[in-house]
């Protein structure tokens, strides 16, 4: 009704003329339908603000002692919530060292302990967890947390009976101790695990079913494996036997059966039911007395009926019925079937006015059992006044005028025998006092015509409104309509209608809104046409100093004007009195005597004609007290307090109130008081305590009560309660100190606290944590007493009043016995004697008892056993002595350590191992040369069988004995290796203790620390001699581990060494710190926080903390990387740049080095202040205006808003500059209206958010008719990535308009015009425009601008940045697994270097692998590589431009090799008939593990293989093999570095074991001769053929010499040098070092693809080489010893980071083309050539390098273009290459084709004009590898050093030829570096013998230096050349 009623109601207002407009039936309509809300509550969203649970099902953690637990807090909040960890006592959680810490991110951690440190109150307690923010505090359900100890138990199996055809059922016996954690994982059926099906069935018990037992069954025992849920301990029983008995008739017998049950719903259960009997009896089910029903859900199994998917309607009562022929069993038992409990509180989120009544319903679905508990804000809700709890189960909350108080978090909870579910509510009361949001305005209608009035409020709750009419009540009748209703929003609306108005009904209306919070009106006139009058007015009370109005009730309309009079004058007539339009008269401030009085109302209704009405105002004076303090005093004085009303109307009554009690004067009170008129004294003969508190006089008379408040405080100095005295705490164990003082104002008791026992030296405040508290009394909680917690306490107590007070006590800490030190685990042999040995401390006296299981030990009555004691400081050592150990002492011993205090555990795991009981043997299928032996194992004497010795003999034979050794190995000796391995070294056990052959070892090692099972892992070797060793690998980092070792020979395993123990190595932390977080402080300072990695992946003690950071420009740049190093999880980092933003991360480190570093957190500081623009200029534009222009500030420190402009005329009288404002984007500014001929000076400041920053410097400028040619843009640097486009300003003013000129320089004297074309163009404005800059666009920039008046220039240094250069990559160390690379950066280009992408592949594959490493690196791991193979590895820079060119690539191995087979060691063990045994021990793995072993084996004398791939490394059978036969056998084993073969023969033996002749050939030697022609044939043939093809191409070469050698025969020649000088071929090896000039070449793949070859070996060096070096004998002392010529490489920017230049040493360079034709067109390949120059003495040769720079002839001059550049290295041997770790990826080539390549050179002329200067020497001593330089650049010298054997190194400068010489040789084409996309025709070569022709440096004894691009040649020199 009330939505149809709306509806209505806004389409008639939408069909209404006008808004006053309202028809009879609409305004009965609104007045007879009132709008209600469903609720006066409106549910909303609490806001952003909020609270959740991520885990409220989490009720019970159970974990190991041995583990510990790390629980997060289930509850959290957005914006993060602070949580906290409660008891469910309510007390706080502490933190105890080492034993419990909740971390920052609210995760509760509670550490491995030891039994003797166990604490109920810590390790089995409820806890819950708390979750604060804004919105209110939310808690968790109790979580029950439980440690499980690691307790001695065994699981037993008994023997069962069945008939044959019946059901077996084999059942887990576990210690009901320990059966809540131990659950059975598996049944083993003769050791062998037992799969479900077939007739084997296994139950969610762990019960085993064996279905239709047979015969057979009883052969075998049967085990179960059972597992601990928490420790991961496996136990297994002992081997039960089924006894099976043929059929016999009887009455069904019940195996196994089922218990009442309590399952939830949605599970799964099975309720066992077997019986036995003959016949075999049926099952019959039933529920509730009837049979089941027809369900899916239900399956009967050979186990009983499972039930699946649980439904309420399961519960019930349920039968087995098992019957035969012979009678009948049953067994019954309850079901119930319950659901989880879910809670729903609703309403879910309010928003709502204080006042309120609000309701909340908890529903509660699942188990009708349950109770209900109600929380606001984790506080138990206790019912008041406001609050009441109703309903059956207390599942409502209402609360009655809600308070602000009661705002929060609200929770329900519903619990049920342990389980707890749980639901809240935010509420958020906010002040609801009403206001007005609608309302109507004054209007004037017509008698009779209908208007409506519309009010509409807002408030929590919602308001009530009322009308009134001129003061008076609107009573609702036939003429005024009301109406009220609520909106959804909250809105109220009310509505007055008038249908048919008359003149009274005109007047002032009010609507007044009101609720429980407060009260608004408002009011305005409604005027009714008609005859004005004046309504009757009442007298008026005003209060004074108060303000009051006066309303003339005037109705009708029109009237002139309403005016007041008071005596005769009109109002008003003073600043206290306004009179407004409507007629009001507002009176302010109330006084007395001028404001009393008659008041008269005139209204002029026409000309001259006036109607009056009079209204009397009596004033009354409220009283008024006089103030007065109250001193403080102290016990046993007086006191007298006055208190004096100073004005007010009489009579005035006064009273005392007492902390808002009425004061009762009496002696009861010890107060007197004395009223008079106006005054009261009340007066305290003796002050005592109980006179402490806030006195109240009240004075009130008939106009107001006022009163004046004032606290007495009676002081009392501090005196003890309760003195603190001596007091004894048991370590573990919560304590107090009391100490109880008293005293007023309440004393403040601190507590400091002195370590030791003597006298006390210095007392330090006690450190309040949640584990030490000072409790309300003043007394000292202790929670947990330390030992450090020993020592004085001085308790001390201060108020102010008087002396401090102070007492002094001794707190000692008892220690409870604990066992400190005792073995896990520990091996005994079976009668030897073995000692257990348990170390105790506490205080004394400690006794110590053992216990064998549950008995306790009695060595006097068991002669076996015998116990001493030793003492050693403050410890016990209490040593258990079993002699000799026997089979049943492998159980759990434990030592108890008990003193007065408390008592310690620990136990020991004693395993007595001796030889395996004898299995039991059965002989199956005897053929006639064969037998089946089937055995049992038995006792395996607590150790892995390792294998089984079968003897059997003929009748006659006797076989041999032998026993397993007698001693242990000895001399055992730990070293650990790395993190992860340890070695273990020892030797064989004495040799008269061997008993035999030692065939190898056992060793076997464990973890001893939390979380180990403490068994053996077992690993056995091959024993190789008399000294062993052996690597453990894959140890876990920073762990100890013990280690035994045990000899084994024929017989079995001998007696093990003493466990002995060593801790892997440290490493460095695998994970970074956890929660990393960071806050800007300010503009200078952050803060950085985060929480310790995981303890587990700390691999080592941890040192500390680093904190990387560094700072992001906004040009992209990275600031210095910098560190801070702390101890603490937080750092301050102080001094940084202002709005910068910073990358940080954080790492933990070790001793072992800095661990994984955290994701890079972004913070950017905040903003501030800016600093001043960097530059100013003001130039004159005109006579009355002058230009400014500035740039930004160095510094900006935050977001430019804006820019000031000052603007000032010195002398001009004004006080203040002028002030303009410009956008942050333009950087100058127009001043117009300026004086010409004035001074000003001019300033600028920029404005951020933070304010106006330091103002620039100041200029002065002068305004002019005519103005010189002026700059405003700025010159500087300017810093650009490359192939960007680049824009340099030169804007310009000036009259006339200047000129703009644009020039570079190109030396200090140069300047070069700058040439407009597509690249480079002047825009309008005088702007420069450079597209796609290069390296070469670098430079000073120069513009000028000219008119006839002057000009000015400004300088812009353009900087382009280019990628960096390559880094020097070189490797540091290999093993098997990884290789260690170091590099030099190359330069960085102009911008720092981000970081080094590293590329990695095996060496035959290009699948490259990519590595990102920080730019901070300059060594790398590569890890997890393949054992013994080749890698290729590259490395390339990267910076803010892009990545830069890529290192050369290197070549590296891990160690190992391919596997080898031992030849000492035989291929085969034993043959016999059809049996032979291989020995795979004999192979060797090289190093790698051994991947695969196949084997291929034949009889000899057939085509087809055998193939069979072996998975044991130790020996392997080949069976039914043919009797008396000989096989062939190959072998071939492969581990990652590659595969070795091996290859045998070998014959079976007869069938009586005799051995049969080699076979002899039947065919003669005649046939092998035959066979081995017809395989020669071919093969000469073809190498004939080959020979033949060589030749011809060999002549071919020669006639291309020869021509080439004619044309140019007049000028030095490079190949007749070869050729007179090497009489050496080709294939000659080069033997010793390297000695003589050696020349490197290095030439363009392209020119080195000749096919034409040719031999030069026949040919000599002539006689001019000297002349070709250009060298002159001078003093062999002073000498440069060589020249090298390189120049920066071409950079690479396309494609990926790959040089294909991978033609590998001693490999024709042709033939790997095909394989890199992928990428040739953007690739470059280099090939070396060895050239031999032997002296008078030697015939060695060395080798040269020469590399290119070239420069292009333009139509402008000499321009540098990009040129190519080559490395090359002298390697002519495979290996040898591989080894150096310096693999260029060069080819060797024929001389000859490097003797052509010399002769087209000597074709160019271009490069004999060139000039050559030296510009550097490294001088080396020759006997010396180790050279010197004479420069510091560290680049340099790792250059002069990349070839240590040359005797030394000059580097020369080739300038660019003149221009004379120039036109000499014009008509010479000019070489342009080779593109992959040029013409594979084009030829560029070099022309040296002209290059050195000439005398290049003068004797020097230290070489200059001169700085220069250059190329450079290398050549070393012999002194006896210089």
């Amino acid at each position: 009704y009330s939505l149809m009623a709306t509806l209505l109601l806004h389409a008639f207002w939408s069909i209404l003329p006008s808004p006053n407009a309202c028809c009879s039936f609409c305004c009965d309509l609104l007045s007879d339908v009132r709008f209600l809300s469903p609720s006066t509550v409106h549910s909303e969203d609490a806001g952003s603000t909020r609270l959740y649970f991520v885990n409220a099902s989490l009720q019970r953690v159970t974990y190991s002692s041995s583990v510990g637990v790390s629980l997060p807090c289930p509850a959290g909040g957005t914006p993060s919530a602070i949580l906290r960890w409660y008891l469910a006592t309510g007390d706080d959680i502490y933190d105890v060292p080492h034993i419990r810490h909740v971390h920052a991110n609210g995760t509760l951690q509670l550490y491995p302990f030891s039994p003797s440190a166990y604490n109920s109150y810590i390790h089995d307690n409820d806890y819950f967890c708390t979750a604060e923010n804004q919105a209110g505090k939310i808690r968790s359900p109790n979580i029950r947390i439980k440690a499980v100890f690691r307790e001695p138990y065994t699981v037993r199996v008994a023997d069962q009976r069945s008939m044959r055809g019946n059901v077996a059922v084999f059942k887990c016996l576990i210690p009901a101790a320990v059966q809540e954690y131990v659950s059975v994982v598996s049944w083993e059926r003769d050791t062998v695990s037992i799969v479900t099906g077939n007739r084997f069935s296994l139950t969610s018990f762990g019960a085993l079913y064996i279905s239709d037992v047979q015969k057979e069954d009883a052969l075998s025992t049967y085990r179960c494996i059972t597992k601990h849920k928490y420790s991961g301990e496996t136990r297994q029983s002992n081997g039960a036997r089924l006894s099976v008995m043929d059929p016999n008739e009887s009455s069904p017998t019940i195996l196994d059966s089922f218990q009442p049950r309590e399952v939830y719903a949605g599970q799964s259960i099975e309720l066992p039911c077997t019986a036995g009997g003959y016949p075999s009896p049926t099952v019959r089910w039933l529920k509730d007395g009837r049979p089941l029903p027809s369900d899916a859900r239900w399956t009967r199994r050979l186990t009983g009926l499972t039930i699946s998917d649980l439904r309420q309607e399961d519960s019930g009562s349920y039968a087995c019925e098992v019957t035969n022929s012979f009678g009948s069993k049953e067994v019954s038992g309850q079901l119930h079937v319950i659901d989880p409990l879910r809670v729903t509180l609703s309403p879910k989120n309010l928003k709502t006015g204080i006042s309120s009544t609000l309701f909340f319903t908890c529903s509660v679905e699942g188990s009708p059992e349950y109770t209900i508990n109600w929380y606001r804000n984790t506080e138990p809700i206790i019912p008041d006044q406001h609050i009441s709890i109703q309903g059956q189960h207390n599942d409502t909350l209402q609360i009655t005028a809600a308070q602000k108080f009661h705002s929060g978090a609200y929770q329900c909870f519903a619990s049920r025998k342990g389980h707890t579910a749980q639901d809240f509510s935010i509420i958020l009361l906010e002040d609801g006092t009403p206001r007005i949001v609608s309302s109507f305005s004054e209007r004037v209608v017509n008698p009779g015509e209908p208007f409506s009035l519309m009010c509409g409020a807002k408030g929590a709750p919602p308001p009530s409104i009322t009308w009134t009419l001129d003061d008076e009540p609107v009573v609702r009748d036939s003429t005024y309509k009301t109406s009220q209703y609520t909106l959804s929003d909250g809105l109220t609306v009310s509505h007055v209608n008038v249908s048919s108005p008359l003149i009274r009904d005109g007047g002032v209306y009010r609507c007044a809104a009101r609720n429980s919070a407060g009260s608004a009106e408002y009011q305005a006139r409604i005027n009714v046409r008609g005859p004005p009058r004046i309504r009757p007015m009442r007298d008026i009370t005003a209060v004074a100093g108060r303000n009051t109005y006066i309303t003339c009730r005037v109705i009708g309309y029109p009237y002139y004007s309403i005016k007041w009079l008071k005596d005769g004058m009109q109002l008003p007539d003073n600043h206290r009195q306004v009179v407004f339009e409507n007629g009001t008269l507002r009176l302010t401030d109330v006084q007395k005597g001028a404001d009393e009085g008659t008041y008269l109302c005139s209204v002029l209704i026409q000309p001259q004609v006036s109607i009056n009405q009079t209204v009397h105002v009596t004033v009354k004076v409220p009283p008024l007290i006089q103030p007065f303090d109250i001193p403080s005093t102290s016990v046993g004085k007086l006191m007298y307090i006055a208190c004096v009303v100073s004005s007010g109307d009489m009579p005035i009554r006064i009273t005392w109130h007492k902390d808002g009690q009425l004061i009762v004067p009496g002696s009861a009170s010890g107060v007197a008081i004395e009223t008079k008129e106006f005054m009261s004294s009340l007066q305290i003969s003796k002050v005592t305590l109980k006179h402490n508190g806030n006195y109240t006089c009240i004075a009130s008379n008939a106009a107001a009560t006022v009163s004046w408040e004032r606290q007495l405080i009676v002081t009392v100095p501090p005196r003890f309660v309760v003195q603190p005295n001596n007091q004894d705490c048991i370590y573990g164990k919560a304590g107090v100190l009391n100490c109880s003082v008293e005293g007023y104002p309440p004393p403040k008791v601190m507590w400091k606290h002195a370590k030791g026992v003597g006298n006390p030296q210095q007392y330090h405040p006690v450190p309040l944590t949640g584990r030490i508290q000072i409790m309300s009394n003043g007394s000292l909680l202790i929670r947990h007493v330390l030992e450090d917690d020993r020592g004085y306490y001085l308790c001390q107590a201060s108020n102010g009043v008087g002396s401090d007070i102070s007492k002094s006590m001794i707190l000692t800490v008892k220690i409870p016995a604990m066992i400190t030190s005792h073995p896990n685990t520990t091996m005994a042999r079976k009668g030897q004697t073995k000692e257990l040995n348990c170390t105790a401390r506490g205080e004394q006296p400690i006794i110590i008892r053992w216990e064998r299981g549950d008995t306790v030990i009695d060595a006097e009555r068991n002669p076996r056993y015998s116990i001493t004691i030793n003492k050693k400081g403050d410890e016990v050592i209490s040593t258990l002595k079993l002699n000799p150990a026997e089979r049943g002492d492998s159980v759990f011993f434990s030592c108890h350590a008990i003193n007065s205090y408390g008592e310690g555990r620990g136990l020991i795991q004693l395993t007595v191992q001796e030889p395996p009981d004898p299995p039991e043997l059965e002989v199956r299928e005897v053929k006639d040369r064969s037998m089946n032996l089937r055995w049992i194992q038995r006792f395996d004497g607590n150790s892995i069988i390792t294998s089984y010795d079968i003897e059997y003999k003929n009748k006659s034979g006797i076989p041999s004995v032998s026993i397993t050794p007698d001693g242990p190995p000895i001399e055992v000796f730990l070293q650990p290796m790395t993190s992860q391995s340890i070695r273990v070294t020892w030797r064989a056990p004495k040799k008269e203790l061997q008993n035999g052959v030692i065939r190898g070892y056992q060793i076997g090692y464990r973890e001893n620390g939390p979380g180990s099972n403490g068994q053996y892992s077992i690993v056995e070797m091959k024993a190789t001699g008399d000294s062993e060793v052996y690597t453990l690998d894959n140890l876990k980092k920073f762990a100890q581990y013990g280690v035994v070792v045990q000899a084994f020979n024929r017989a079995g395993t001998g007696p093990s060494s003493t466990e002995i123990n060593a801790t892997t190595l440290e490493d460095v932390p695998s994970e970074p710190p956890q929660n990393v977080r960071a806050i800007s402080v300010t503009s200078d300072e952050a803060v950085i926080t985060w929480a310790e990695p995981p303890r587990l992946t700390l691999h080592g003690v941890l040192k500390g903390y680093r904190v990387v950071f560094w700072s992001l420009f906004p040009d992209g740049e990275w600031g210095e990387m910098q560190n801070i190093t702390t101890t603490r999880e937080q750092v301050e980092l102080r001094g940084l740049e202002k709005f910068t933003n910073y990358s940080v991360q954080v790492l933990a480190y070790t001793q072992a080095g800095d661990g994984v570093r955290s994701n890079v957190l972004y913070i950017q500081t905040r903003e501030d202040l800016p600093g001043p623009p960097a530059g100013i200029k003001a130039v004159p534009s005109s006579p009355s205006s002058v230009v400014v222009s500035w740039l930004p500030p160095h510094k900006p420190n935050g977001v430019i808003r804006k820019y000031t402009i000052y603007c000032s005329s010195p002398g001009s009288g004004q006080p203040a500059p002028s002030e303009y404002e410009a956008n942050p984007e333009m950087l100058f500014y127009r001043i117009t209206h300026l004086t010409r001929g004035k001074q000003y000076q001019i300033w600028a400041a920029a404005v951020t958010t933070a304010g106006r920053g330091n103002i620039s410097s100041k200029v002065t400028v002068e305004p002019a008719g005519k103005v010189p040619g002026k700059i405003l843009s700025f010159g500087g640097t300017v810093t650009t990535p490359w192939m960007k486009e680049v824009r340099l300003p030169c804007s310009s003013v000036g009259e006339p308009a200047p000129t703009i000129k644009w020039t570079k320089r190109i030396d200090r004297s140069l300047l070069d015009l700058i040439i407009i074309d597509g690249q480079r163009q002047v825009l309008s404005n005088g702007t420069l425009v450079l597209r796609s800059v290069k390296a070469e666009d670098s430079g000073q920039y120069t513009c000028t601008a000219t008119n006839t008046l002057g000009y000015d220039t400004i300088i812009v240094n353009l900087v382009v940045q280019v990628p960096p250069d390559q880094p020097r990559l070189t490797v540091s160390t290999t093993s098997t697994s990884s290789i260690t690379l170091e590099w030099v950066p190359g330069d960085n280009g102009g911008s720092s270097i981000r970081g080094f992408v590293l590329q990695y592949s095996v060496d035959n594959t290009e699948e490259w692998r990519d590595v990102f490493i920080s730019s901070t690196e300059h060594r790398f791991r590569l890890d997890n590589l393949r054992c013994g193979t080749w890698y290729k590895v590259k490395l390339a820079a990267k910076n803010s431009v892009g990545s830069g060119r890529i290192s050369e690539i290197i070549e590296a191995k891990t160690h190992g090799r391919e596997p080898v087979f031992n030849k000492d060691q035989p291929l085969l063990t034993h043959i016999n008939s059809t049996h032979a045994g291989i020995n795979l021990q004999g192979w060797t793995s090289g190093g790698c593990p051994i991947t695969d072993l196949m084997l291929d084996f034949r009889p000899k004398g057939t085509w087809a293989w055998q193939s069979l791939k072996a998975n044991s490394t130790t020996q392997l059978f080949l069976s039914e093999l043919r009797e008396a036969t000989w096989y062939e056998l190959k072998m071939k084993a492969c581990n990652s570095a590659g595969c070795g073969n091996q290859s045998s023969q070998f014959a079976t033996t007869d069938y009586d074991g005799s051995t049969i002749p080699p076979i002899k050939s039947a065919r003669g030697e005649g046939e092998d001769v035959k066979k081995l022609f017809s395989i020669g044939s071919p093969v000469i043939l073809i190498t004939l053929g080959v020979a033949l093809l060589f030749i011809i191409r060999k002549k071919r070469k020669e006639k291309r010499l020869k021509r080439l050698r004619g044309e140019r025969n007049q000028r030095s020649n490079l190949a007749e040098m070869l050729i007179s000088k090497n009489n050496r071929t080709i294939d000659t090896p080069v033997k010793g070092p390297p000695q003589g000039p050696r020349l490197h070449i290095d030439i363009p793949r392209v020119q080195l693809l000749i096919e034409d070859k040719e031999d030069i070996s026949k040919y000599k060096f002539n006689e001019t080489s000297q002349d070709f070096l250009g060298l002159t004998s001078v003093n062999p002392q002073n000498f440069c010893s060589g020249v090298s010529l390189h120049h920066q490489a071409l950079i690479q920017n396309s494609g990926p980071l790959i040089d294909m230049s991978d033609i590998r040493p001693g490999t024709n360079p042709v033939s790997r083309k095909s394989i890199k034709s992928a990428h040739s067109s953007r690739n470059r390949y280099s090939s070396q050539w060895t050239l031999s120059r032997p002296s008078q003495s030697q015939s060695t040769a060395s080798a040269r390098t020469l590399t290119s720079d070239w420069r292009t002839m333009g139509s402008h001059g000499i321009t540098a273009t990009e040129s190519d550049s080559y490395s090359a290295s002298l390697s002519q041997d495979t290996d040898k290459g591989r080894n150096s770790m310096v693999s260029t990826e060069s080819a060797s080539s024929t001389y000859e084709e490097l003797a052509r390549a010399y002769e087209h050179a000597k074709l160019e002329e271009h490069l004999q004009h060139a000039k050559f200067t030296i510009t550097e020497c490294f001088i080396s001593d020759s006997s010396s590898d180790q050279m010197t330089t004479g420069t510091n650049d560290p680049a340099d010298s790792m250059t002069s050093l990349s070839t240590p054997s040359e005797p030394g190194i000059c580097r020369f400068t080739a300038s660019p030829p003149k221009p004379q010489d120039y036109d000499r040789g014009k008509n010479v084409a000019v070489p342009i570096p080779h593109r992959a996309n040029k013409s594979k025709y084009t030829r560029f070569f070099y022309f040296v013998s002209q290059l050195l022709s000439r005398p290049v440096f003068s004797p020097v004894t230290n070489c200059s230096f001169i700085r220069q691009t250059s190329f450079l040649i290398s050549q070393p020199i012999r002194k006896h050349d210089v």
